[in-house]
């Protein structure tokens, strides 16, 4: 999409830097957890400096918790290396207003090792992964296009205040379920519109946003794009949303599970296989195959993508469920899904067919709004060309109540056992590489330990007294 609001070229943010409109640029990359992390730079320098030659950061920062402690274990940084820099190449595809920020610019950066005589891409790093899985598609001569429809919690206590009651009998900003209702949807106006507008003048098109089941639960949505780019999108859309709700004093969280009688957050993914203009999951492209499948009118290709995805899920996992908490949101009856089926238009079902024709789609329902979308969307990518490569047949496509389905195969229970598939599965290091896999299976196992040594408040009321 073109002349997008909000987008820069250098040479715009020149302009607007001699103009007095722009003194800062950030330069951003996503770790592990999908959190942005980087530098505030002087945009004079990053004009004179930086944009050339990119900055350094600690590579440190994929080996660390959520509470920013290095972590041994991992071949990509530790102490016996001393834990070095990271090259942080600015991609000027993403230049773009933070309108949300006082006089600030944005990029996103790729991560590269410039320790030896030839800069190499660090392959751990996950905007490089998915990256990898679009140039694997690109050999197809197929391009993905992308979008994920994000849900999230608003409350009306600051981040600071929710932290000191620890997290503990906060006010969501609305009082009964709110799904499409516009009263109440009105009652948040005053944040959502100015998240939308922020989105808007920033680069990232949106197209609606409404009230969710879940009591001050809401959604966002932005417009589709190719596949790298609606990831980009959908990070700096969640900085986005949280740095405006802290302006307010307000939260907003991205949790899957935020209470167990709420709604789960989620990030359902929207995806289709693009060539010469043409969507090739419709069944109108000769190349691509027609037939009907189910009562869809589709391509092989369709089927045989849709046939590997839903295959791969459980070696996956860890990239679209990646915290304990994920997992607490697969319950029956909560929107979630807890079975892997696909179904036209089933909200219940694991994968989702919807549209038609050039807008012939699968939503996949299953990961969470805590998911990385850089692994989220390279897991999807990497399944389905698998899928494609050889040619695997879909389940039949199921029609009734999922939920009460018991023969259908269940969603993965648990990220004890996702992470031992991901570790063992031999799709995953041919896919995306032993050192990644090996990077991943101890990043998601050091965050299952992590929960396993910590003392729960449920534990302290349940036992406390009476054991």
């Amino acid at each position: 999409m073109p002349n997008l609001t909000g987008m820069l070229t250098l040479t715009d943010l020149t302009q607007k830097v001699q103009n007095g409109e722009i003194d800062t640029v950030v330069l951003v990359f996503t770790d592990s957890y999908g959190r942005l992390v980087g530098k505030r730079l002087d945009a004079d320098f990053f004009l004179e400096d930086a944009a050339a030659q990119g900055t350094h950061a600690c590579n440190y920062l994929l080996t660390v918790d959520m509470e920013m402690e290095p972590v041994p274990g991992y071949h990509l940084a530790n102490w016996q290396n001393g834990y070095g820099d990271f090259h942080m190449v600015p991609d000027f595809a993403t230049l773009r207003i933070a309108s949300w920020l006082p006089k600030t610019a944005l990029i996103l950066c790729d991560l590269e090792d410039d320790s030896k005589s030839k800069s190499t891409m660090i392959t751990e790093a996950p905007r490089s992964i998915l990256k990898r899985q679009v140039e694997r598609l690109s050999q197809f001569g197929f391009t993905a296009m992308a979008a994920s429809e994000l849900e999230y919690y608003l409350f009306q206590n600051s981040y600071r205040d929710a932290a000191s009651k620890g997290y503990r009998d906060l006010t969501p900003r609305g009082w009964y379920l709110e799904d499409y209702h516009l009263l109440q949807g009105s009652r948040n106006e005053d944040y959502h519109g100015a998240a939308r507008r922020h989105l808007r003048d920033s680069g990232i098109p949106v197209e609606s946003s409404k009230g969710e089941w879940g009591l001050g639960q809401h959604e966002l949505n932005v417009r589709y794009s190719d596949i790298l780019t609606m990831a980009d999108r959908h990070i700096v859309f969640k900085q986005c949303l949280k740095e405006v709700a802290d302006s307010m004093g307000l939260s907003v969280s991205f949790m899957a599970k935020i209470g167990a009688d709420q709604a789960g957050s989620s990030s359902h993914i929207h995806l289709s296989l693009w060539k010469d203009g043409q969507n090739l999951f419709g069944g109108t492209s000769a190349a691509a195959g027609n037939q009907q499948w189910g009562g869809v009118a589709c391509s092989d290709l369709f089927r045989w993508f849709v046939g590997g995805w839903i295959t791969h899920v459980p070696e996956v996992m860890v990239f679209y469920a990646p915290t304990v908490n994920s997992y607490k949101r697969y319950r029956a009856g909560s929107w979630a899904p807890t079975r892997l089926a696909v179904s036209v238009d089933n909200r219940a079902a694991g994968f989702r067919i919807v549209g038609k024709g050039q807008s012939l789609r699968i939503e996949c329902r299953i990961p969470g709004a805590d998911c990385n979308p850089y692994l989220a969307f390279a897991g999807a990518l990497a399944s389905g060309m698998d899928g494609i490569k050889n040619k695997i047949e879909p389940p039949a496509i199921f029609n009734g109540d999922i939920y009460a389905a018991q023969d259908l195969p269940s969603v993965p229970a648990n990220l004890r056992d996702a992470v031992s598939v991901f570790g063992k599965s031999a799709f995953t290091k041919e896919a995306f590489g032993e050192a990644v896999v090996a990077h991943y299976h101890h990043f998601y196992q050091t965050e299952q330990e992590a929960y396993d040594k910590a003392v729960t408040d449920w534990e302290r009321q349940r036992y406390f007294e009476r054991i």
